[in-house]
């Protein structure tokens, strides 16, 4: 009712009876119409202000602030996600290493055996082939002492059948008893 009053007196076409309802207000409350119009403007004017140069920068630091956050938490998230598959590929990467590390743990036993197998069967030969080696050589030690001791007892038999004949015999038929004894010991 007061904005129809007061539209009412700006246009000059206030009924009488609500002139004076009007008037006794503003009377009574100290109002004056061209006080409330500069009330009415300096209002807006210092609304437009604030919201030009306050509001308008407040809402914005406020919008910016707001998708900071919801870009920090989006940050955060994909951090948590990759963190966590982070985890599960070093979970996964460990886990091949120590299959890895067994498989190879496995090879070098398998190896070692083997190489321990070769060197003990290679030793084993050697010390056959030595052995072999040896009695080759005891052997021919033998046979060259055999052989040694046959031409030393011929010798020998030689000389004492010289003695015993050499009284006895003429000269051949002591050489034909040396030819029989020299024959019947390198058959021997």
């Amino acid at each position: 009712m007061l904005s129809m009053l007061v539209l009412a007196e700006v246009t000059g076409q206030v009924p009488e009876a609500s002139a004076n309802a009007f008037t006794k207000i503003t009377d009574t409350f100290g109002l004056s119409l061209p006080g409330i119009l500069a009330q009415i403007f300096s209002f807006a004017v210092v609304a437009f202000v604030l919201w030009k140069f306050a509001f308008k920068p407040v809402l914005a630091t406020l919008d910016e602030r707001q998708s900071k956050i919801a870009e920090g938490l989006r940050y955060a998230e994909e951090t948590k996600a990759r963190l966590a598959a982070v985890q599960q590929e070093t979970a996964e990467t460990l886990k091949k290493a120590q299959i890895e590390a067994a498989t190879i743990i496995e090879q070098a036993r398998k190896a070692s055996k083997e190489l321990a197998e070769r060197e003990t069967t290679a030793a084993t030969e050697r010390a056959n082939g030595l052995i072999t080696k040896a009695q080759q050589a005891i052997e021919l030690e033998k046979q060259k002492m055999l052989n040694e001791a046959r031409t030393e007892i011929s010798r020998l038999v030689i000389a004492t059948t010289q003695r015993v004949l050499a009284k006895e015999l003429n000269d051949a038929d002591r050489s034909r008893f040396n030819e029989a004894a020299a024959r019947e010991l390198a058959s021997v």
